[in-house]
């Protein structure tokens, strides 16, 4: 197979600060990258992501068009492009900001955090989104493992990035809004962007040089970083709306945190690229976001099966005729709810995977859905297929991992033995195990790996196991994933205890709050089994599989 790629390093850095670049992967480690679709051929070697997304928006002449609704607030083109370069100026003339330093963003989904995001890309930084339920020790191994100097946080998150900045040397943190209210005396940086003048000049970065730092659970328990560029930004934002095109009449709304790529592309990229608006909800429970659609009249709706779920539960209660689609990603959409949610709004979910490492989705189903269910076929400018155990390609019919090829890839910063395990022979090499029917569509089987998909949410059994092994009552654990009909699955927690405990209900009360003061609670065990001992084979290994019987 010919591929057309790019070299790395077209024109010089931008970046003053090559922390980060270089921790990069040797180039021999890298996937294959292909960029000879018609899309994606033409980016320019000079390119800031930022500028191309909101600066030509309103160069465009979207100025006076609402970008993002938030309760009771509007947000146009040209404020957010305001507000993006005011912010830029703080971090740049009073935080000391250079180009290349990494930026840690922590909020839920807000007007002001897109800011923040563009923000830190005109600047020169690169962004580190992170989940807002994340607790201190997770903040702090991020803070550590990239680097990061600056940090800007909601308000309202501010205890636990705190706790952060005193187990780090994260050296400063600047506090905003929601909506950005320089009357609030807490947001410093609200404040100080308020006061600055309009206007800043876009660090002129080169399309190689690194935009984004998204950090995603690894089998190991420790997060891997991946790395993307502001060519990789483009890219995303240009290949999947050519599947199911996103129109500037939209108004699109998703449930995914923008620390999410999924939740990213949904609500930054498509609606930027496109000159749509957005419908941003900071609670995404599935009230909150039927009642937005309703509100908003939104037409397009980005999801997880989890959240169609329980939005089914809930949508004779309001409007949602505006919507024309919605799109799932993130863990396995069954048959079931797929039909359960075309009897309840005539639309068909339309399906598709994505990866963190990809920035973007390489598999999605089409409009109309041919067939219910599956993850559909390539994305424009992928190139997908199985391989074996061996590496080889599978014929139709045959299951095998999911290995893929295009404009985006993985970059792990500073983890040579997981980048060499991710990449073999030029392909990015899921963890996924799938089959390919005679029609040419994908449809998921399982994980190939111990990573537990719930909810959405990518957990590694291996970083709980060391919070409960944390509980002075704990004598050692095992987690696996059981499966769950509306989550997919939930984590069991098994554990053999010090001294035997007379309520065991008690015991998981204990220990399920004592790990959710250490860790996401999207990451804690649903179920607790109390056991003598862990099953394990004749070498010592423990017997995953016996744990997960019921």
């Amino acid at each position: 197979m010919m591929m057309h790629s790019r070299p790395p390093g077209g024109v010089p850095t931008g970046h003053v600060d090559r922390f980060a670049r270089s921790l990069l992967p040797p180039p021999a480690l890298w996937p294959q990258f292909d960029y000879a679709a018609a899309h994606l051929c033409d980016y320019p070697d000079r390119l800031n992501a930022a500028a191309a997304l909101i600066d030509a928006a309103v160069a465009a002449g979207a100025g006076a068009k609402p970008v993002y609704h938030f309760g009771d607030h509007s947000w146009t083109y040209a404020h957010l492009l305001d507000r993006a370069e005011r912010i830029a100026r703080v971090l740049v003339e009073d935080l000391g900001l250079v180009p290349g330093n990494r930026v840690l963003l922590r909020s839920a989904n807000s007007p002001m955090l897109v800011a923040c995001w563009l923000a830190v890309l005109k600047a020169g930084g690169i962004c580190v989104t992170t989940m807002p339920m994340l607790r201190a020790r997770e903040l702090a191994y991020i803070i550590d493992k990239a680097e990061i100097s600056h940090a800007l946080c909601d308000i309202s998150l501010a205890e636990e990035m705190e706790t952060a900045r005193r187990q780090t040397a994260l050296a400063r943190i600047a506090y905003f809004t929601a909506i950005g209210d320089a009357a609030n005396r807490d947001a410093d940086l609200d404040r100080a962007a308020a006061a600055k003048p309009a206007g800043f000049a876009t660090v002129p970065t080169a399309a190689d040089d690194i935009a984004l730092i998204t950090f995603t659970s690894g089998t190991t328990g420790h997060p891997k970083a991946a790395a993307h560029f502001h060519r990789d930004i483009l890219a995303a934002a240009d290949s999947l709306p050519l599947v199911y095109r996103v129109e500037s009449d939209e108004v699109v709304c998703g449930s995914a945190p923008m620390a999410f790529t999924y939740g990213l592309a949904a609500q930054v990229l498509y609606p930027l690229r496109f000159r749509a608006t957005a419908a941003l909800v900071a609670r995404p429970a599935p009230e909150n976001i039927l009642a937005a659609v309703a509100r908003h009249r939104v037409t397009s709706l980005y999801g997880v099966p989890t959240g169609y779920h329980h939005m089914l539960a809930e949508i004779g209660r309001f409007d949602v005729r505006s919507l024309r689609r919605c799109a799932s990603a993130g863990e396995h959409l069954r048959g079931g709810l797929w039909q359960a949610w075309r009897e309840a709004t005539g639309i068909g979910i339309v399906n598709g995977l994505g990866m963190t490492e990809l920035l973007s989705h390489c598999l999605s189903e089409s409009e109309p859905v041919e067939h219910p269910g599956s993850t559909g076929r390539a994305v424009p400018g992928y190139t997908v297929c199985l391989l074996d155990d061996d590496g080889m390609p599978l014929p139709r019919g045959r299951r095998g991992r999911l290995a893929v090829r295009g404009p985006t890839g993985c970059r792990y910063l500073d983890d040579p033995e997981r980048q060499a395990a991710f990449v073999r022979n030029g392909w990015n090499v899921t963890g996924d195990i799938m089959e390919q029917d005679e029609a040419g569509s994908f449809w998921y089987v399982d994980r190939s790996d111990d990573m537990i998909v719930s909810a959405g949410y990518n957990i590694s059994a291996q970083e709980v196991e060391r919070a409960l092994a944390e509980h002075p009552d704990v004598a050692e654990c095992a987690v696996v994933g059981v499966p769950d009909p509306v989550r997919g699955a939930i984590l069991r927690a098994c554990v053999v205890l010090r001294e035997p405990r007379a309520s065991e209900t008690d015991a998981a009360e204990a220990i399920g709050t004592f790990v959710r003061s250490l860790i996401a609670t999207y990451k804690c065990p649903r179920e607790f089994r109390f056991i003598e001992a862990l099953p394990r084979t004749a070498t010592g290994k423990v017997q995953r599989f016996r744990l997960r019987q019921s």
